[in-house]
C-alpha cells in the first residue's frame, strides 16, 4: 500500500519556463500534492494532484490573491512563510488569523500554521503564535528544516511535536544543505522513510523542484531539477521509491526499481528504466 505524504514544491518559474516537465512527475506513487508558494494553481497540473495554496505574506491578504484563497474549497491552505524573517509579529499574525483566515474553514478547508525556520527565533515566534490562537488553533503545525544531520532533523521534528502534540506536523520545506552528494542522498532517504512511518507527519516537501539554485544557503546537490528542466535522479527517487532503499547513488544514476527488491508488495507502478538523468 502506498503511503501518500510527499508534496511537490513546484517553483512558480517552472510554470513560465518548463511547464511540460510536470508531465514527467509520477503522481501514482508517494507524491500526494503540489505547492508553489503562491495562491494560484499551476495550470499545467491539470487536476492530477491536490494543490496546496499559500498565503505567503501580507500582500496575499487582498486583491486577486485573496480571491484565489477565498475560492479554495475542501483544500489545505498554508498561512505565512517564515514570517519571523519578514517583519510580521506573532501578535499581528494572530490578529489576522481570527479576522480573516479562520473563516476559510467554512468552505471545508484545513489550515496550516505559519511555517518558521528551525532556529531559536523561529521556535519562539511559533510558540507565541500558537499561544495566541489557542482558542481556535490551526489543523497542522507548519515547520521548515534545513541541515546536514538526518538525526538532528528527526530530533527537531520530535521536539516540535512534543511541544505542540495536538497538531500533526506539515513539513513545508525540507532539505539537506550538505555539499556532498552521498550525504544528501542519505539524509533524504532516512528522513523520508521516517516521515512515511510517523503517524503525526501529515505531509512533507523536499526543496526544491526548480531549474536554478535558489540561493547560496541551499545545496546544489539537493536540487531536484536540472537547468534545462529535466528531473534529477533525486527527484525520481522521491517520486518513485517507497521505502527508499538505503543505498548510495551510483554515479549520476539511481536504480529506481530497487524498491521492489526491498518491498515486493509495494503498490507502486513498476519503473523498469533508471532515472535520468521562487520569487514570490
Amino acid at each position: 500500500m502506498v503511503i501518500k505524504k510527499r508534496c511537490l514544491l513546484w517553483d512558480w518559474t517552472n510554470t513560465q519556463e518548463v511547464p511540460h516537465e510536470i508531465d514527467k512527475i509520477n503522481f501514482d506513487g508517494p507524491m500526494n500534492s503540489v505547492s508553489n508558494w503562491n495562491t494560484w494553481t499551476p495550470p499545467e497540473l491539470k487536476g492530477r494532484a491536490p494543490f496546496r495554496p499559500m498565503i505567503h505574506d501580507l500582500a496575499k491578504l487582498s486583491g486577486s490573491e485573496w480571491t484565489n484563497i477565498e475560492n479554495t474549497k475542501d483544500g489545505l491552505i498554508h498561512y505565512f512563510n517564515e514570517p519571523e524573517r519578514a517583519g510580521i509579529t506573532a501578535q499581528q499574525a494572530a490578529d489576522i488569523w481570527f479576522k480573516q483566515v479562520v473563516q476559510l474553514r467554512n468552505q471545508g478547508n484545513k489550515l496550516v500554521s505559519p511555517s518558521c525556520a528551525s532556529d531559536p527565533q523561529g521556535e519562539a515566534w511559533i510558540a507565541e503564535f500558537m499561544d495566541r490562537v489557542e482558542k481556535d488553533p490551526p489543523d497542522f503545525l507548519g515547520v521548515h528544516y534545513y541541515g546536514t544531520d538526518k538525526n538532528a532533523a528527526i530530533k527537531y521534528f520530535e521536539n516540535m511535536h512534543n511541544k505542540h502534540s495536538k497538531h500533526p506536523l506539515y513539513i513545508s520545506e525540507l532539505a539537506s544543505i550538505s555539499r556532498k552528494h552521498e550525504d544528501v542522498v542519505e539524509f533524504t532517504v532516512e528522513v523520508a522513510n521516517w516521515c512515511d512511518q510517523t503517524s503525526w507527519i501529515h505531509e512533507y516537501a523536499f526543496f526544491g523542484c526548480m531549474r536554478n539554485v535558489a540561493n547560496s544557503f541551499v545545496s546544489p546537490e539537493a536540487q531536484l531539477m536540472n537547468p534545462d528542466g529535466s528531473l534529477k535522479p533525486l527527484m525520481h527517487k522521491i517520486m518513485g521509491e517507497q521505502p527508499m532503499p538505503r543505498e548510495q547513488a551510483q554515479g549520476d544514476i539511481f536504480k529506481i526499481d530497487k524498491v521492489y527488491e526491498l518491498n515486493p508488495s509495494a503498490d507502486l507502478p513498476r519503473i523498469t528504466k533508471t532515472g535520468i538523468d521562487r520569487n514570490v
